[in-house]
This record gives C-alpha cells, structure tokens and sequence, in this order.
C-alpha cells in the first residue's frame, strides 16, 4: 500500500489519535465519565480503538479508508519541488 497521508490529515491524526486514546483509557479506568452504564463503556471503546487507528495511520502514513475512497493527501518531499504531477491519481486531497 502506498503512503496517501500527509499534510494537515497527518497533523490533525497525531494530535486526535493519542488525546483519544487517552480519554478511554481514563474512561474505562474510571477516572473519567463520558455517561452512565453500558453506553458510557461503549464510547471509552470506541474512543480508545479510534484514537489508537488515528494514530497508528498517522505513524504510518497509510490509510486503507483513505486508499478505498480514493483520497490521497501525502506528497513526496520529490514532488514539492518539481512541477506538479499530471497522474491524476496522485492529485493530493481529492478524491479520484
């Protein structure tokens, strides 16, 4: 799989990911409560798995939603200063 995150998506990923991460982690440690009963057990998993996706692509720099939907924000450090690619799949931010 190719890298096809960068940019702001990286940026947005690194920040988003771990705050996530650690709000489940202190929700299903019961330090923090999203809501009472099942549904709040609920939302620290899915913070804690989603946080923990985020981060993990935006470590690696792939995404496989990102692949199947046909976005693509990562630019080559190559392509930033050379002249804009023509290949319309590699057009960064848009959907092919």
């Amino acid at each position: 799989m190719q890298k096809n995150v960068g940019g702001f998506d990286r940026g947005a990923r690194i920040v988003v990911g771990p705050v996530l991460v650690l709000i489940g982690i202190a929700a299903l440690g019961g330090l923090l409560s999203l809501t009472a009963g099942a549904l709040g057990l609920a939302l620290a998993a899915i913070a804690l798995v989603g946080g923990a996706v985020l981060t993990t692509t935006a470590a690696t720099q792939k995404c496989p939603m990102n692949a199947r939907l046909g976005i693509d924000t990562y630019r080559d450090g190559a392509e930033s200063n050379a002249e804009p690619v023509k290949d319309e799949n590699r057009r960064a931010g848009r959907l092919s």
